[in-house]
C-alpha cells in the first residue's frame, strides 16, 4: 500500500513575514518540512505531494522538493484563486485563496489511495506519523469513509507572540463530532478558571483520509461558493467541512491521542522556541544532529 503524505505550502505567512516554509530551525539548517517528511518516511509514507503555488514552484522545487526525491515520491499540486468548480468564477477582487479545503480540493486528482495531510509549518512529532500510517493501513483501509484526526491539547499549540486561531474538537468515545474555529486565542486566556482550561483537544490539520472524502468536499465546496464566494475573506476551512461531513452521517473521524510534542512558527519571534524544542529532542535521541537530504 502507498502512503502519500500531502503538505499544504501555499501559504506565504503573512504574520511571519516570509516563505517560512523555506526557513531553517535545526542546528544544521533544516526546515520545518525536513522533520515533517522524516517522521513520516520512518513511519512508512513513500510519497510526497506538496501543495504549492505556481509563483514560487521554481524555488520551491529547488530548495525543498529536491531534497526528497532519492528517499520518496515527490509530486505537486497547485492551489491558486481561479481554481474553482466548472462554471464558478473568483471575484476579481479577492487576493487570497480560498482556505486549507480548498488547497486539499485542489490536489484531488493527484490522490488514488490513502493519504495523510498536515501543514507545513507544523511540527507534528514522531507519532503523529506512526499512528496515521497505523490508522491508514488498518481501520482506514476497511472502510472508505472512516477517517482519522491527530488530536493535540490546546494549551500544547500556543505561540507566546501573538494570537492563534484553533479548531475546537467535540470528540465522543474516540470519535470526532465536531470541530469548532475558535479565533483570537491568546496564551494568557488559557488556563483554570479562565476562557480555556488548556485541556481542550484541538485540530492542527493532522489528518488521515482516503479519496472517497472528495466527493462530499466538493459538494461542500459548491455550497460554500454558492453562499460566501462574494465575501472576499471567506475560506472554506477543512476542519469545518469534515465536521459537516460528521454531522450528515457521511463520514466517521477516530480522534488519534498522540504524546507527540506539537510547535509551529506562526510568528517570527517563534522561531528561538522552535530551535530550542528541536535541540532537546536531538539530545534525547529523537533526531539525528543532521537529516540527510
Amino acid at each position: 500500500m502507498t502512503l502519500t503524505l500531502v503538505i499544504l505550502a501555499a501559504g506565504m505567512g503573512s504574520r511571519y513575514g516570509g516563505l517560512k516554509q523555506l526557513d531553517g530551525v535545526g542546528p544544521s539548517g533544516e526546515t520545518v518540512l525536513d522533520y515533517a517528511v522524516y517522521d513520516a518516511r520512518r513511519a512508512g509514507f513513500d510519497r510526497v505531494l506538496f501543495v504549492i503555488r505556481r509563483d514560487f514552484e521554481d524555488v520551491f522545487r529547488s530548495q525543498i522538493g529536491a531534497r526528497y526525491t532519492r528517499e520518496m515520491t515527490v509530486d505537486y499540486a497547485f492551489q491558486s484563486i481561479d481554481a474553482l468548480p466548472a462554471g464558478r468564477v473568483a471575484p476579481v477582487e479577492r487576493v487570497k485563496p480560498w482556505g486549507t479545503g480548498h488547497a486539499l480540493w485542489c490536489a484531488r486528482e493527484a490522490l488514488d489511495g490513502p493519504f495523510a495531510v498536515i501543514n507545513a509549518d507544523d511540527f507534528y512529532g514522531r507519532d503523529s506519523f506512526a499512528r496515521l500510517a497505523a490508522f491508514l493501513r488498518g481501520a482506514g483501509a476497511r472502510d472508505a469513509r472512516h477517517f482519522a484526526m491527530v488530536g493535540f491539547r490546546l494549551a500544547n499549540t500556543l505561540s507566546e507572540h501573538g494570537a492563534v486561531s484553533r479548531g475546537i474538537c467535540t470528540v465522543v468515545e474516540g470519535r470526532l463530532r465536531q470541530v469548532t474555529e475558535q479565533t483570537g486565542i491568546l496564551a494568557q486566556e488559557v488556563g483554570a478558571g479562565l476562557r480555556f482550561s488548556g485541556d481542550e483537544r484541538v485540530s492542527m490539520n493532522c489528518w488521515g483520509f482516503t479519496p472517497a472524502l472528495f466527493r462530499a468536499l466538493d459538494r461542500r465546496f459548491q455550497g460554500f461558493l454558492a453562499a460566501r464566494g462574494e465575501d472576499l475573506k471567506a475560506e472554506y476551512y477543512l476542519p469545518e467541512a469534515v465536521s459537516g461531513m460528521i454531522a450528515d452521517g457521511e463520514a466517521t473521524v477516530d480522534v488519534l491521542e498522540t504524546t507527540a510534542a506539537w510547535f509551529g512558527v506562526t510568528y517570527r519571534d517563534d522561531k528561538p522556541r522552535v530551535e530550542a524544542a528541536l535541540r532537546a529532542l536531538i539530545a534525547a535521541g529523537e533526531y539525528p544532529a543532521a537529516l540527510a537530504g
